[in-house]
């Protein structure tokens, strides 16, 4: 019998689930892009980010580091009603962050859906 998948690994699964959708409109743009899930987001919010907890995070590539899109889980699942909207959002965010990257209207990117 498999074992069961924790909540932070089956958190992980969306948010790769998700990347792997957006994989195609990346190549496109030739953008390499690390995703990473952390709990929460850091207490030191970047100027122009709000006073609610942020969902997700784009951070530019530096030097030899790749851009980074990092999904902040329990904000995210404070959100969802069900398992269903979980994914949702969690798509919903990485596609905003992938967008934020490639400096277009998330509405505009075809991930493949």
């Amino acid at each position: 019998m498999p074992a069961m998948r924790s909540r932070r690994e089956a958190f992980d699964e969306l948010v790769l689930d998700s990347a792997d959708r957006l994989e195609k409109v990346l190549a496109d743009h030739r953008v390499e892009v690390e995703f990473a899930v952390e709990d929460v987001p850091p207490s030191d919010p970047a100027p122009w980010e709000e006073q609610v907890a942020p969902l997700g995070r784009y951070f530019p590539a530096q030097g030899r580091l790749a851009h980074r899109i990092v999904v902040y889980r329990r904000p995210i699942e404070a959100q969802a009603r069900d398992e269903m909207d979980l994914a949702l959002i969690v798509h919903e965010v990485v596609l905003e962050q992938v967008a934020a990257l490639l400096g277009v209207p998330p509405g505009e990117l075809d991930d493949g859906d």
